[in-house]
Parts: structure tokens; C-alpha cells; sequence
């Protein structure tokens, strides 16, 4: 069965990427892209909303399998949310297909298994 991802977006103050990152990575994500970006709001939506919209912006991408999204977003929320110096907003979409990320998860899964083969070798010296 085919693994399923979703592309989680998180737009911040410019300066916030970094925030976004981490806690997206304590939640289980991989890595991600940051796109620059400039935010526009009505002065009326300023007003009603009791905001100032800083128009730099950074844009986050992560893509993350569909079980950890959750996680994720509500780390990203947690750490660089509207309520934090970020002001951020995150949400995700579904992606319908992917190509390339079997054979990273491949590499990554057999680069893991001769991490343990490497620890279990050195146990076994060590017990010598």
C-alpha cells in the first residue's frame, strides 16, 4: 500500500523559519523549504482584528506522512502560532501523488539499519 503525505504550510514574520523548523521537527518531521513571501491585509481587517501585518514573510513547506500532521501542525501552532511573536498560520493540504520519496525513505531506512548493525557490533566487542 502506497504511504500517504500531506504538505504542511506555515506562514510567518519573516525571521520565524527557524522557529517553524524545530518545532515541526519535535513532532517527527524531516526537513523542509522556505520560500520568501510578502503578506497584504486591508487596513478595515487590520482594524477588526486588533492586527498589524508585517508584509516580510516566510513561507514553510514541510511534507510529512498523513499520521504525523496532527503533531506537526499543532507543535508549529504551539511555537510560532498567532498568539506568539511569529504570528503565524499553518494548514495542510493532501498530496495526491508523489514520486522520489520511496527511494529517500528507502535510503533513510537502510541507513538506519546499519547504524543498529554497527551498535550491535560494537555491544559485541565491548562484551568480549
Amino acid at each position: 500500500m502506497e504511504k500517504k503525505y500531506e504538505l504542511v504550510f506555515c506562514i510567518v514574520n519573516a525571521g520565524f523559519s527557524d522557529a517553524v523548523m524545530y518545532a515541526a521537527r519535535k513532532a517527527g518531521a524531516g526537513g523542509g523549504t522556505i520560500l520568501k513571501g510578502r503578506g497584504t491585509a486591508s487596513p478595515e481587517i487590520e482594524a477588526k482584528y486588533n492586527i498589524t501585518v508585517q508584509p516580510e514573510k516566510e513561507i514553510v513547506m514541510i511534507l510529512v506522512p498523513e499520521e504525523i500532521k496532527d503533531d506537526v501542525l499543532r507543535s508549529i501552532y504551539d511555537s510560532a502560532g498567532l498568539g506568539s511573536e511569529g504570528q503565524g498560520i499553518a494548514f495542510s493540504l493532501p498530496v495526491e501523488r508523489s514520486l522520489g520519496l520511496d527511494t529517500v525513505n528507502r535510503k533513510a531506512d537502510e541507513k538506519d539499519k546499519g547504524k543498529d548493525k554497527e551498535k550491535a557490533s560494537d555491544r559485541d566487542k565491548d562484551g568480549e
